[in-house]
């Protein structure tokens, strides 16, 4: 049987490889590849591949009933209720994460190793009766790439999200205001969106680095978050957030 060579730069040698069939690993890890490459194109890029991949193709027309339309309206009013209900239980430094429904959201959340429940993440801040998320998010839905902060409705907002999760890390108070201390002093900078995922970078971050360098340095490091690595690709996954042994569990929202 011939040998075939699959060629790509992120595969080791050892996946290069294979006899006739392509192992469960290899999709896999294709998979994983092109999305990783994905993520890093703006999203102009990556709506004119989409385009540019199915232009021979006609598309019917999404076509709403009544019916759909009535289900869905009751489906975010289901939503916003949950989130109001949930919302009191919140407290300063909890770790808030959602599940978007679009593209993009779909290749973040297959870069978690562990558990791909979540796509995106911020640090909660109680102020008075008000629950504001701080979070890291880039392309056309933040053209100025800066630190959003915003309230836990827009954060959860069920018309582009199907969940959100509540979780809270065992440390004190005043490592609490450590961590809320940094939040700011990242956001006053400001820090923009690192659309090229490079950890190294203090001036750019994504959503899960941004939580993670929050928590580690206003902890003085006693937090410590595993890296992912998908061959020479370094990178903070959410699940290596709410997975973390001094994270639990608070509340979870799945919009039905």
């Amino acid at each position: 049987m011939k040998k075939m060579w699959y060629v790509t730069d992120w595969l080791s040698p050892s996946l290069r490889r294979t006899t006739g069939k392509t192992s469960k690993m290899q999709r896999h890890t294709n998979k994983l590849t092109m999305n990783l490459r994905l993520i890093r194109w703006p999203l102009g890029c990556l709506i004119f591949l989409l385009a540019s991949c199915h232009s021979n193709t006609e598309i019917a027309p999404l076509k709403m009933t009544a019916a759909d339309t009535l289900s869905e309206i009751q489906r975010i009013e289901r939503a916003q209720v949950e989130i109001s209900q949930i919302k009191p239980v919140v407290q300063t430094g909890d770790l808030i994460t959602r599940t978007g429904n679009d593209f993009t959201s779909e290749s973040l959340r297959s870069l978690n190793q562990r558990n791909q429940t979540y796509s995106h993440c911020g640090i909660a801040w109680v102020e008075n009766d008000s629950v504001f998320v701080f979070h890291a998010l880039g392309g056309e839905f933040n053209p100025d790439q800066k630190l959003l902060k915003e309230s836990l409705e827009v954060f959860a907002d069920p018309q582009s999200n199907r969940g959100i999760g509540i979780y809270r890390f065992n440390i004190n108070p005043d490592q609490v205001q450590g961590v809320l201390k940094k939040v700011h002093e990242f956001y006053a900078l400001p820090v923009t969106f690192d659309m090229q995922f490079d950890l190294e970078s203090e001036e750019k971050m994504y959503c899960a680095e941004f939580v993670v360098k929050s928590y580690q340095k206003g902890t003085d490091n006693l937090l410590n978050f595993p890296v992912s690595k998908i061959n020479n690709f370094l990178f903070f996954g959410v699940d290596d957030l709410f997975l973390h042994p001094s994270c639990k569990p608070i509340g979870q929202i799945v919009y039905k």
